[in-house]
């Protein structure tokens, strides 16, 4: 049996390939689909199907609205998997949603956590780098990957990652940092790469065995179970003969999150605020972010408990943590451009109308959030009966946006409803066609549409 699935994954792998070396790319993934599912330990195979998924998503592939949704659904999908401990499943429906887009970071973020889950890293390495040659334009897709060859300490490749990312965002600070931090940890590791070839080199780094499974634990992307309590005690020790290091710290803290102890993590974090005397974006941002995962885990525990009412309060005081504690850190870090955008965001949504253009506006400055900050300003302006303001905003995010992604298409739709509004139903119509042509199922159009149509004939008739 064995060896006919072997035979029978060999068969579609030579077919898959020369699909892929004759550009027929669809029947390509659907060959090396078929040799996964018979063989999935066979990373070569695996290789080849990411170059078809990739290259067939270019050359057909669509984003559109009912896409990302559908995306959403698979990963949740791939998620539950991995809880039920149904590795081999979930690697296999991770395949079939980078089949529909293998460049989508979450989809990404989805199929690589399922092949740890499986205790499969190489195969989680193809992906990111598949991704990784695809994402010199993508910051977002750019900025995933990066992130992942960090915490498998590739310092080489996260330096080179986050230099391109640089170079797309030369005005962000954070990035400038990461890749100050990435280009040293590559430095010291290039030392260790020196010595490893010579007599004794190694064994002088690594003075013992125990030492050895302690670097290997560390180096491990995703740590659990013995390795991450072994690593949360050597941090404890770490910090009691240097307590003023903030590198501990935070490693403890991100031990602690990535074990789902978020309360411990928390008292981590706050100590290490309280420790350093001064203030740390960095230890700021780790702190909110983990109070809102404790909030979620909360939330979520209590759903299951059938606690809903309990749930919802509980909902509601997280929404009221991550907008004070937005208020509180503009207010320590009045620069942070990217600070003011999340704030006027928040006000926003809450109905601060004034609030938020004055956030907004600041934003604006920051190249990473500024078409947002613009769209989100338009809205704005449209809360308080400022058109002809809002249109300005509108006009100018859409003609800085070269495709019709999903933030031009949101513009573009509320350039179509000022327009409907002011009773210029042929310019609206036509703004609604221009995202019609790439996305059929956004937001209301298909009616508005057909709406617009049946009027337009009605004047001419």
């Amino acid at each position: 049996m064995a060896v006919d699935l072997a035979q029978k994954a060999q068969n579609f792998t030579n077919r898959g390939r020369q699909a892929l070396e004759s550009g027929r790319y669809e029947l390509a993934v659907d060959m090396l689909m078929e040799a996964i599912s018979a063989a999935p330990d066979v990373l070569e195979t695996r290789k080849l199907l990411r170059a078809a998924q990739i290259a067939n998503f270019r050359k057909n592939g669509k984003v559109g609205f009912g896409a990302k949704l559908g995306y959403m659904v698979d990963r949740k999908k791939i998620s539950a998997l991995i809880r039920k401990g149904e590795f081999a499943e979930a690697m296999q429906e991770s395949e079939k949603l980078l089949s529909k887009n293998p460049l989508d970071p979450d989809n990404i973020e989805a199929a690589v956590k399922a092949a740890e889950a499986a205790g499969k890293t190489d195969h989680a390495a193809i992906t990111i780098e598949a991704a990784y040659e695809c994402s010199n334009k993508d910051p977002a897709l750019l900025e995933r990957v990066a992130t992942y060859y960090q915490m498998a300490k590739n310092w080489d490749k996260a330096r080179d990652a986050y230099r391109k990312l640089s170079e797309i965002k030369p005005g962000d600070q954070r990035v400038q940092q990461l890749l100050k931090n990435t280009e040293a940890q590559a430095t010291m590791n290039a030392g260790w790469e020196q010595t490893a070839g010579k007599k004794g080199g190694f064994q002088n780094l690594i003075a013992n065995k125990e030492q050895a499974k302690k670097l290997d634990q560390a180096n491990k992307a995703v740590i659990t179970g013995d390795d991450a309590e072994s690593l949360i005690r050597e941090k404890i020790a770490q910090i009691a003969k240097e307590p003023k290091n903030m590198n501990f710290r935070r490693a403890l803290a991100r031990l602690y999150v990535q074990s789902k102890r978020y309360e411990e993590a928390i008292e981590c974090l706050q100590q290490a605020i309280e420790v350093a005397g001064s203030m740390d974006p960095e230890l700021d941002r780790m702190l909110s972010q983990t109070t809102v995962q404790y909030y979620d885990q909360q939330i979520e525990a209590l759903r299951a408990n059938g606690q809903t009412e309990d749930a919802d309060a509980m909902e509601q005081d997280r929404n009221q943590f991550v907008f004070d504690d937005l208020f509180a850190r503009v207010e320590r870090y009045p620069n942070d451009l990217h600070l003011r955008y999340e704030l006027g965001v928040k006000c926003f949504e809450y109905g601060y109308v004034d609030e938020a253009l004055t956030h907004l506006q600041l934003a604006q400055k920051s190249p990473k959030d500024r078409l947002w900050a613009l769209y989100y300003l338009a809205l704005c302006f449209l809360g308080k009966g400022q058109t002809d303001m809002a249109v300005m905003q509108l006009e100018t995010a859409r003609d800085a946006i070269p495709t019709m992604d999903e933030l031009k298409k949101k513009v573009v739709y509320q350039l179509g409803l000022c327009a409907e509004q002011a009773g210029d139903i042929e310019k609206a119509y036509q703004y609604y066609k221009d995202i019609y042509a790439t996305d059929v199922g956004f937001e209301d159009l298909s009616e508005r549409m057909l709406s617009l149509a049946q009027q337009l004939k009605a004047q001419k008739g």
